[in-house]
């Protein structure tokens, strides 16, 4: 695969890399100036060249990708005895962090409301796994970035889910809202966790995941009625708006603190919006 071929798929992915360029080439050296190579956790598309050169380069992306870093980088290379390379030349290379993590949000339920809001999160950059047991309550055109899970048993798609994520849960059958519900808090290393419902609703579920032996802390953390308040009206896409408007409101609130062990809050908005808020 191409390098620039490599960087769509990876991006439509959600999977971070980093793109490796040489910017200046001198005497000998293996590749031209141009010449790029993708990194990624685990693999390499195309090359610059080989060697122990390659190996380096490999070696300072991959330690970009595991401190998050954001910056770009460059870096002065001489191939000559202390990288085991005889082409005697030497060359300046450039680190460009591609593909951020993105945020993935888990959305339950395919009814009015569902189809109202997926297109809305799925114009922000994340990923959205849509899910529900009903074939024929997902539209026939799912939009771009959104995966449509068709399962019988919704609740194991809660498992699947990477850390930090943000659930949101308006299902057609309220003991499968309780059922879910008792799933995410059980994780409990979710970024947002909201639960379609009136705040009756809330304290018939309160009352029930106390019986089974849920912290207060932990119920507490549940978004239920979810949305903005201030954003009134009971149309689907009314709603849908108060929703996708609490789950950015949520991160940029919490943009660059910690999830858990190092899990950062996936990024919902562009840096350039983020920075004139």
């Amino acid at each position: 695969m191409s390098w620039i071929s490599a960087l769509a798929d990876l991006q439509q992915r959600g999977e971070p890399c980093v793109l490796v360029t040489i910017i200046e080439e001198r005497g000998s050296t293996p590749r031209n100036a141009g010449s790029k190579m993708v990194v990624t956790a685990e693999r390499i598309f195309e090359t610059i060249g080989g060697g122990h050169l390659e190996y380096k380069a490999m070696e300072i992306a991959r330690q970009m990708l595991e401190s998050r870093s954001q910056d770009t980088r460059l870096e002065r290379f001489s191939l000559g005895a202390s990288l085991g390379q005889c082409c005697g030349g030497a060359t300046v290379l450039l680190f460009e962090p591609m593909g951020q993590p993105q945020a993935h949000i888990a959305v339950f339920g395919a009814g009015h409301v569902g189809r109202a809001l997926v297109p809305i999160l799925a114009s922000l950059p994340c990923k959205v796994h849509w899910i529900d047991s009903r074939e024929n309550e997902f539209p026939e055109q799912i939009p771009a970035g959104v995966e449509k899970v068709v399962n019988e048993e919704v609740i194991d798609e809660i498992a699947a889910m990477p850390k930090g994520s943000y659930f949101i849960v308006m299902t057609h059958n309220h003991q499968l809202d309780l059922e879910l519900t008792a799933e995410i808090l059980k994780r409990n290393d979710f970024a947002y966790f909201g639960l379609i419902g009136s705040k009756t609703k809330r304290v018939k579920f309160e009352h029930r995941l106390r019986e089974r032996g849920f912290a207060n802390e932990t119920v507490q953390r549940m978004r239920c009625p979810m949305g903005i308040q201030e954003v009134k009206g009971k149309l689907p896409v009314e709603i849908a708006i108060s929703i996708a408007g609490e789950v950015v409101a949520t991160y940029n609130a919490n943009f660059g603190q910690e999830v858990k062990k190092g899990e950062t809050v996936a990024k919902l908005v562009p840096s350039s919006r983020r920075e004139q808020a």
